[in-house]
């Protein structure tokens, strides 16, 4: 089918993983007999815009933000062509709290609506018109801060041509964030503060929650910054009784600069918390803010311990992990605080909210595991470039850090390592102690001409002698057991490579293997190697042997195999052979002799580790026909750089401080939080209520996982079955930590009744209480009369 070899974009249709139609007639092409490599093409779309006066009378369809809402952006159309013909009447926005102003208001919306003709709409809502009235005049920090990140990402997509633009009209509102009670028209009153807007949204007794607040930000880095910064201009934490903590155990580094933009050039290598409190003083003197810089973890309980949590208000997660998260969460659970969880993932964020005994919490549901490439597939079978780069990175890992590391473990204790070996007497071992004599005897560099002729043969070894192996083993025509072609898609059928020193690419190879081998055995490495005419030249001086392909060769085509070792029945015998090879091998070696291990660094150019990685990754692509990527898009994929911009991060954290307001006023329910999934690519918004926690019911009691049942005064064992007894459950088994306290199916343990549980538990565990430590926690297996197991909440016991 060669027509279709025309380079001409194509539509097609039924796309599946490894096929699709083409929407054209194909019957008088030829026919197609196998292979063929298809390549997306993105083709750009026209969008015809109307001016803004035809917009404002035909606004078309709105993107939505909160399907809860499918009226409310008519409505918000109208509301703000009200309020411009009211500034243009009155010269002037409405005051706040002015039932006058706000009449005014609704009586210009009806008037508008009523002349609106086929655009009419149909309730104007009074109510909420009223709101609209009192906020028109403030300018909000969470709302600027989110639709801030929604216009820079519009201006970048007119900028660039790339993504989707927002077409036309987008509204959005959070009523749902104001208070939840009647305010007196009081309350909005001015104090000649720098919350006099903000005032005059929420009123005054939100503002007194917002400057008292205790909060705990757990993390500086994007979101961290994002975050101090809106709550530094809110006035959270600015009160007498307020307090911000802010803990991340990190530092600056240079690429944090284009999105941590509390950071400057003269910070980097500086602890973040630090930095980012300082400058967030700086936008508000008053902020009452600590700098920690602790991990968050079971380590540091010593310093985040009970009195810490217990007086915290609110808890604002800015993680890039989610075991971090997950710790976090936990925590948040245990106390019954709330946490404000957000996260970024280029241009999409997203924002949830944990609201103790209303909504489930963080680690309730889980993202399913991210796909991993078959070993075989990334080993043997490559079929796009993140397969070349997953297994460049492993080689690197292998080459330059794992093998010299292996190197030192052995000369530095060579009875200890070698016994190991022999007691794990597996191919692995095998393969490590392989890898070891060859480094140390037939791959040994002296001079850096041993370097670049290893880098040369290791190009040879790679790119053509492993390639034709694998044709040898496996030919063009080969096919499977069920008669099927064995290089059919994925597959790619390689070619090996031959190595030219004309061709850039090749030298700039050996170029970065023989100075990072050169670097490991502590060679110094020459100017010259810079200059592609001498390094050519000292390249030609290598003689590569020839290669002849070998039978019996197995390789791995078993897509759920995750182990490549090759096993052999005489491991063992193979492994004591090696060993007696390496100890006539160390007697040669000088006195003192190591290598340097050296850990991969993507943000240092100079460096050649990402010169390494993007030409292996390249040569192996250009066997298998594979588009190649410049060294930026290898870093990117290698160095698994998680893509971050400021304008999703402005919108996440904006979202996150307009959920902030509703945790502080305490009196909304379920269906006013909102839980946010935002895409600024395409653009998407997606809001919805938050999902509540499972409810457990026995015996007119019920429980969620938000509850923690308390026994106080230092009970023994009796009375803690006891306790059990008086709820209707009968607990056959109690424990602390991984240790059983209790089981009814050992006699012994009824000798511990009248012990006291905390005596217990130190005997049990030999673990000593810190002094910070009121209680502990057990973990208590019960089922009521029926013998029906019955899940139940945590259980303190308070022995201080």
């Amino acid at each position: 089918m060669t027509e279709l070899n025309d380079g001409k974009p194509r539509k097609i249709k039924n796309a599946r993983a490894y096929s699709f139609t083409l929407e054209e007639d194909t019957s008088n092409f030829g026919i197609h007999e196998k292979g063929g490599i298809a390549t997306q093409v993105k083709e750009p779309k026209l969008l015809n815009f109307k001016t803004l006066r035809e917009a404002i009378k035909d606004p078309g369809d709105f993107l939505l933000s909160d399907f809860s809402k499918f009226d409310r952006p008519p409505l918000l159309h109208l509301a703000f062509q009200a309020l411009d013909k009211f500034v243009s009447e009155m010269c002037r926005f409405p005051v706040a709290g002015s039932e006058e102003d706000a009449q005014k208001l609704v009586s210009i919306a009806s008037l508008i609506n009523e002349n609106s003709g086929d655009g009419r709409v149909e309730d104007i809502n009074p109510k909420l018109l009223r709101h609209f009235a009192f906020g028109a005049r403030a300018v909000l920090n969470p709302m600027a801060a989110m639709f801030g990140g929604i216009v820079g990402q519009e201006v970048v997509k007119a900028c660039s041509g790339k993504f989707h633009p927002l077409f036309q009209f987008f509204y959005f509102d959070s009523l749902e964030s104001l208070p939840t009670a009647n305010l007196d028209p009081s309350e909005f009153l001015p104090l000649n503060s720098r919350y006099d807007a903000q005032i005059s949204v929420f009123g005054s007794k939100l503002q007194k929650k917002l400057e008292d607040a205790n909060l705990f930000v757990v993390g500086s880095g994007a979101l961290g910054c994002e975050f101090l910064k809106n709550l530094a201009m809110m006035g959270v934490s600015c009160g007498e009784q307020g307090k911000l903590t802010i803990t991340d155990d990190d530092v600056i580094e240079k690429s944090n600069l284009s999105r941590q933009f509390l950071f400057r050039d003269w910070n980097i290598g500086q602890a973040k918390s630090t930095v980012a409190a300082s400058a967030a003083a700086l936008i508000n003197p008053r902020l009452k803010i600590e700098a920690l810089q602790n991990r968050v973890n079971p380590e540091t309980e010593n310093v985040f311990d009970d009195t810490f949590w217990e007086n915290l208000t609110v808890v604002v997660n800015a993680l890039d992990n989610v075991n971090a998260r997950l710790y976090v969460d936990q925590r948040c659970l245990y106390f019954q605080k709330p946490l404000l969880e957000s996260g970024t993932l280029g241009a999409k964020c997203n924002t949830q909210m944990v609201i103790p005994h209303l909504t489930e919490n963080y680690g309730a549901s889980r993202d399913p595991p991210e796909k991993q490439a078959p070993m075989c597939t990334v080993h043997s079978f490559p079929h796009n470039i993140n397969h070349c780069l997953t297994w460049a990175l492993s080689e690197f890992e292998g080459l330059v850090e794992k093998t010299p590391a292996e190197v030192n473990a052995y000369l530095s204790n060579p009875a200890e390592y070698t016994n190991a070996m022999k007691k794990a007497g597996d191919a692995q071992s095998r393969e490590t102690l392989e890898s070891v004599l060859e480094c140390l005897e037939k791959e040994k560099c002296e001079t850096f001409q041993d370097c670049i002729m290893w880098a040369r043969l290791k190009f040879e070894d790679d790119f053509a002698n492993r390639v034709m192996q694998l044709i040898y083993s496996f030919p063009e025509d080969a096919s499977t057991s069920t008669g099927a072609p064995f290089w059919s898609a994925p597959k790619r059928f390689p070619h090996p490579l031959q190595f030219s020193t004309t061709d850039p690419s090749h030298l700039r190879f050996v170029m970065a293997a023989s100075v990072l081998r050169a670097e490991t055995f502590g060679i110094p490495v020459p100017d010259w190697v810079r200059n592609p005419k001498m390094l050519a030249e000292a390249v030609d001086k290598v003689v590569v042997p020839d290669f002849q392909p070998r039978e019996g060769v197995r390789i791995e085509t078993d897509e759920k195999s995750t182990n490549l070792s090759n096993a052999s029945v005489d491991d063992s015998a193979i492994i004591h052979e090696l060993i007696r090879k390496l100890e006539r091998c160390r007697e040669n070696l000088p006195a003192g002799f190591r290598m340097k291990s050296i850990q991969f660094e993507k943000d240092d150019d100079t460096n050649y580790h990402m010169d390494l990685i993007a030409g292996l990754a390249n040569m192996r692509a250009r066997n298998y026909s594979i588009p190649e990527v410049d060294k930026l898009k290898a870093k990117f994929i290698a160095g698994r750089i998680i893509p971050a911009i400021a304008t999703s991060t402005a919108l996440a954290t904006g979202l996150v401080c307009l959920e902030l307001y509703k945790v502080l006023d305490g009196g909304h329910k379920l269906e006013g939080y909102r839980n946010t999934f935002a895409n600024l690519a395409l653009p998407l918004f997606s809001m919805a209520e938050p999902v509540p926690p499972k409810v457990i019911k026995h015996q007119g009691m019920s429980w969620t996982v938000w509850d923690r049942w308390t026994i106080e005064n230092n009970p023994t064992l009796r009375e803690l079955l006891q306790w059990f007894t008086d709820k209707g459950l009968n607990a056959y088994s109690i424990s602390f930590g991984s240790c059983l306290l209790y089981n009814c199916m050992f006699p012994q343990h009824r000798e511990r009744m009248d012990r006291k549980v905390v005596d217990l538990a130190r005997e049990v565990t030999d673990v000593e209480f810190p002094a910070y430590r009121r209680h502990f926690d057990v973990v208590a297996a019960c089922d009521d009369d029926e013998g029906n197991d019955v899940d139940i909440p945590t259980v303190s016991i308070y022995f201080r």
